[in-house]
C-alpha cells in the first residue's frame, strides 16, 4: 500500500495500541484477543494481504510485534530503565534485588529480581510483582 496508509496505521491505531499498554498486563484472552484482532487488521490494511493469508509473516515484513507480545516487551524495559536509573523513584523502588546468587554460574551476573507475595489476585498485577516476573521470564529465555 502507500505510505499515507502506512502513516495513517502509526498514527491512529498503532500509536493506541501502544499507549500505556503496560498497563495491560495480565488482562483476559478475549480482551486481548480483540486488540489482536485491531492489529491484524491494521496490518492487512498497510500490506494489502487478504484475511485467509497468515498473519504472522505479514508482522515479520512489517517488524511488528503481537499485542501480548508488546505488553510484555514494554514492561521488561520500564524494569530495565528502572535497574539503570533512568526511572521515576516510586517505580525504581518497587524492585527488590534477589538475596543470594550462585556461584560459579552465567546468572550469577545478571540482576535477579525478588518476586514479592501477593494476597489478592488484584495485587498480582501490580508493578512490584509483574516487574520481577517479567524481567525473571526474560533472562530464563535469553540467559540459558
Amino acid at each position: 500500500m502507500s505510505e499515507a496508509a502506512k502513516s495513517l496505521v502509526n498514527a491512529f491505531i498503532s500509536n493506541r495500541l501502544d499507549y500505556c499498554n503496560s498497563l495491560l498486563y495480565g488482562i483476559t484472552d478475549p480482551q486481548l484477543q480483540s486488540l489482536q484482532s485491531v492489529q491484524n487488521a491494521a496490518a492487512r490494511l498497510v500490506t494489502g494481504t487478504r484475511r485467509s493469508e497468515h498473519i504472522v509473516p505479514v508482522f515479520r515484513s512489517l517488524y511488528w510485534l503481537p499485542v501480548c507480545q508488546c505488553i510484555t516487551f514494554k514492561v521488561a524495559t520500564i524494569v530495565h530503565k528502572c535497574l539503570n536509573g533512568h526511572a521515576p523513584a516510586y517505580l525504581s523502588n518497587d524492585l527488590q534485588y534477589a538475596g543470594q546468587h550462585r556461584i560459579g554460574m552465567r546468572s550469577a551476573s545478571v540482576a535477579l529480581l525478588e518476586v514479592p507475595r501477593s494476597r489478592t489476585a488484584i495485587g498480582d498485577w501490580s508493578f512490584s510483582i509483574t516487574g520481577p516476573r517479567v524481567w525473571t521470564l526474560c533472562l530464563l529465555l535469553f540467559v540459558t
